[in-house]
């Protein structure tokens, strides 16, 4: 019978070092994966080689770096090659000068993780290669699907619906219509014919061109506003709401979050952000975020998908968000954390293919559809470098168009390093794009060159946009001052002498982070002025809520006061 375990793959010259690795790893892993080792780095890839031929699913390839003839990087390297989608460990003695070889090879995406020499398998090997299991299993095609969509192959909505699932972490299946699969499910559930995106539930449940609100109510997220007086209303779920709601929720702060999609934000696209402290090998952006929401949760916040803030008053003491269908939230405080869009190219035959070739962010919902495929990035930050070395794990060929005439001045120092080892990925600077080609998908790109000014056709089968983003404030009219771009003013930057309907109206000035309207507040990126890191908006997130605490003291004095002189 066919062994369909995944296989843990070591390599060490040491006889010692590899028996203790195998025993080690067997005693906690053994059940469910094989555990696999050579002594010498010429067996060891003639082995991978045969599994590669074989297709034997390869879950981690850990190699010691002292290896004789070569190297555990390039026996990495080399091995890498015949198992793309294993995850990479150098084995290394402990050492934390810049001299260690883990420093250069993550840097230049050579590993994705390491273990140091001796290991406490307790408290170092099996917390480790455990997340290292859990992370290729992410990768791995899923057995299970909760739901299944049929729809036709370019449409746009079915775009947008497996982007929200992907957010979500649910594992679904896609069958265009047309396809034998497609069909059969559209038969199955008494749709034939239908040209509406079609979603199906494990459990049978019929979902006929879903809203955003009814997929995340199958899902199983909320979507109920609730009738409370908050004493904070969070409008955002990107990381500075997530962390305002786990702060204000388990500092015990009635907490309501009103998101308009699902939580996550921008960082959500990021498929690894390695500069957020604590989390040595890095973090996916969804993987961040989804924990913050779980952790928002559990401490008590109702968290609500799917609904969109669209107006933002004044009550007496109170302030009041509207949403779509009239219904109000009331709390005493706001914050205001809606983050920022991705700007627009306004190329119109671009933007009549969005969803169909032309994606705005979302390659980790697209990515496994570009198996094959030429795709190109646009943009030049850390946003788009992770974006194309996410797709060149996919994709036959990567084109990163840059407008700027270098990487330097906007994206990572490491990002750059691994964006230039990847064979399959080019990066063209001062260039940006004029126009597109495609009918009912994208078929290339026009390209030009901003210093000779000439325009080179660029066949492509996708395109992921990328360059900058812009506040989501415009709902706030007049509500809360902005600057001539629409960021929040906050603190400082609030003009204390406007005289609008905005203009700030107590003795006292605004706190660090409230705007121009006392007890509504703004954290993370879109606040004018704010630092555009995934770490520094959780910060403000965090902060934000001991802001609000002292708000809501003033009020509690404001009303006691209130109630004294009406006694007298």
């Amino acid at each position: 019978m066919h062994d369909e375990r995944p296989i843990i793959f070591v390599t060490s010259s040491d006889t010692a070092v590899l028996t203790a690795l195998e025993a080690d790893l067997g005693r906690r892993f053994g059940n469910d994966t094989r555990i696999l080792g050579a002594d010498e780095p010429g067996a060891g890839l003639a082995r991978l080689g045969s599994l590669a031929d074989c297709d034997e699913p390869v879950a981690l390839l850990i190699a010691d770096q002292r290896l004789p003839e070569l190297t555990g990087i390039e026996f990495l390297e080399r091995a890498h090659a015949l198992h793309p989608l294993a995850k990479r460990i150098l084995l290394v003695e402990r050492d934390y000068t810049t001299a260690n070889p883990i420093v250069p090879a993550m840097m230049l995406g050579q590993i994705d993780y390491h273990l140091v020499k001796p290991w406490l398998p307790d408290h170092g090997l099996y917390p480790a290669v455990s997340e290292f299991l859990a992370s290729w299993a992410r990768s791995e095609p899923q057995s299970f699907t909760l739901f299944r969509i049929a729809a036709p192959e370019q449409s746009r909505r079915a775009h947008e619906i497996r982007d929200l699932l992907t957010r979500f972490n649910t594992p679904f299946s896609f069958d265009p219509t047309g396809s034998t699969e497609g069909d059969a499910l559209l038969r199955e559930v008494g749709q034939a014919g239908s040209r509406l995106p079609t979603v199906v539930r494990h459990d049978g449940r019929l979902l006929v061109d879903p809203s955003d609100a009814d997929l995340v109510a199958a899902v199983g997220g909320g979507t109920r506003l609730g009738g409370d007086v908050y004493d904070v209303a969070i409008v955002g779920a990107g990381p500075a709401g997530l962390a305002a709601a786990v702060y204000a929720a388990s500092e015990g702060l009635e907490t309501i979050v009103l998101e308009r999609q699902i939580s996550g934000g921008q960082a959500s696209s990021s498929s690894r952000i390695r500069n957020v402290p604590g989390f040595t090998w890095g973090i996916g952006g969804h993987d961040l975020t989804y924990r913050a929401c779980e952790q928002a949760w559990l401490f008590g916040a109702n968290m609500v998908f799917a609904q969109e803030a669209t107006s933002l008053r004044v009550s007496g003491a109170e302030l009041v968000a509207q949403v779509p269908d009239g219904k109000e939230v009331v709390a005493r405080a706001v914050v205001l954390a809606t983050g920022v869009s991705w700007r627009r190219l306004g190329i119109p035959p671009l933007e009549r293919l969005i969803g169909a070739g032309v994606f705005y962010g979302a390659a980790a919902s697209e990515a496994r559809a570009m198996q094959g495929r030429h795709v190109a990035v646009v943009g030049g930050g850390n946003a788009a470098g992770q974006a194309a070395t996410h797709l060149a794990r996919y994709a036959d060929e990567v084109t990163l168009l840059v407008r700027g005439d270098s990487l330097e001045a906007s994206m990572s120092e490491y990002l750059i390093a691994e964006l230039g080892e990847l064979p399959n990925v080019t990066v063209r600077l001062e260039v940006e794009l004029v126009d597109g080609e495609g009918d009912e998908h994208l078929a290339a790109v026009a390209v030009r060159d901003r210093s000779s000014g000439a325009v080179a056709r660029l066949e492509t089968d996708a395109l992921f946009v990328m360059i900058g983003a812009e506040p989501h404030t415009e709902w706030l009219d007049d509500t809360v001052q902005r600057d001539e771009r629409g960021f929040i003013l906050t603190g400082y930057d609030v003009d204390t002498d406007l005289d609008e309907p905005s203009a700030w109206p107590l003795a006292r000035p605004p706190l660090p982070l409230e705007t121009s309207v006392p007890g509504i507040f703004a954290a993370g990126d879109v606040r004018h002025g704010s630092v555009k890191r995934v770490t520094t908006a959780m910060g403000e997130g965090a902060a934000v809520v001991q802001l609000v605490h002292q708000h809501l003291e003033s009020l509690s004095t404001e009303l006691s006061g209130a109630r004294a002189a009406a006694r007298s």
